[in-house]
């Protein structure tokens, strides 16, 4: 990591943890704060106001914890400054981070989801784009050329890039649900990419889309992602199961990766369940569970149920 310079951006900050880089991060907001957020692995100090105050003994007592350089870390990127200086006096390696946590807002990586069933790869790949600095996760999808983005919340060209990449055509961009807390960046993708927008039945969204419900399916390349309702964060929120349309009956997963709305559901193999009788269903919660609102004939559970290798619940939030 170059330290030469005051500051280091979010971008390189998010690359030097991700190599594994030695680094230290300094948090310097008030406790609340960084308790209730903070960059994962940083060291916290509430020095806040004395920093801000020129208080040149606010980091006096801060000895880091080994000769990696100091990243220091504030709000906004201006109070870090201050600290970055008086660490740099005593003759500590240091820079701030720019745009302190409000730019670490946007920090991104990028992981593969492992295999269906062994078969990913050979009809299908899954890209699971996090959004680190606030743990939202999307999706990208990519299949026989074609690919579909899954709740974007980070910049749209950060997609159209990885598709491009990996010599995919976006055409397909679906959201899970609607909400105030859903940052979505579909709009803007599909301006850029000529996909198609697909949202949850609902009528809250002026813009034209495609509607889904329950059962609907969406083909990308040789992939199909199959709409299953699951009312309860909002009332039309939605998974996405992935199969190989050659899938009979289909592989439902075991385990899923998902999205504060549960996103895209992938699958490894998983031991035999006997099928069980579903009346409705619940979701597991730290203090009970609470019961699905729809009737046992129009729930995904009951509906799935019938294949063992599933016995899966319909989660209700």
């Amino acid at each position: 990591m170059q330290t030469d310079a005051r500051e280091i951006s979010m971008d390189d900050l998010r690359d030097a943890l991700s190599r594994g880089e030695p680094v230290t991060v300094l948090d310097i907001r008030h406790a609340p704060d960084s308790a209730e957020w903070s960059i994962p692995g940083s060291l916290h100090l509430d020095v806040y106001d004395a920093v801000g105050m020129n208080d040149a003994g606010a980091l006096g007592a801060f000895t880091p914890p080994s000769s990696a350089p100091v990243v220091t870390v504030c709000y906004r990127g201006n109070t870090s400054l201050l600290a970055m200086a008086q660490l740099r006096q005593r003759g500590i390696e240091a820079v701030s981070l720019h745009g302190g946590m409000r730019a670490w807002t946007l920090a991104w990586n990028v992981a593969d989801v492992e295999g269906v069933d062994g078969r990913i790869g050979g009809w299908a790949d899954v890209l699971q784009v996090r959004r680190t600095g606030k743990g939202c996760l999307s999706y990208l999808v990519g299949s026989a050329g074609k690919a579909a983005v899954i709740d974007p919340s980070i910049d749209a060209q950060v997609y159209m890039d990885l598709a491009a990449e990996r010599k995919w055509t976006i055409v397909a961009v679906l959201d899970t649900h609607v909400h105030a807390d859903h940052l979505s960046r579909a709009r803007t993708l599909v301006e850029m990419s000529g996909a198609k927008v697909y949202l949850p039945a609902q009528n809250r969204v002026k813009y034209p889309f495609t509607a889904l419900n329950d059962g609907d399916v969406v083909t990308v390349g040789d992939a199909t992602l199959t709409t299953l309702a699951t009312p309860g964060h909002t009332f039309e929120s939605a998974c996405y199961l992935l199969e190989s349309p050659s899938a009979h009956p289909p592989s439902f997963p075991a385990t899923r990766s998902s999205s504060r709305a549960l996103a895209v559901l992938a699958s490894p193999p998983r031991p035999t369940r006997k099928p069980r009788s579903v009346r409705g269903c619940s979701t597991p919660r730290s203090s009970g569970s609470r019961p699905c609102p729809r009737r046992p004939s129009s729930c995904p559970a009951t509906r799935v149920s019938r294949w063992p290798s599933m016995g899966r619940r319909c989660h209700v939030r």
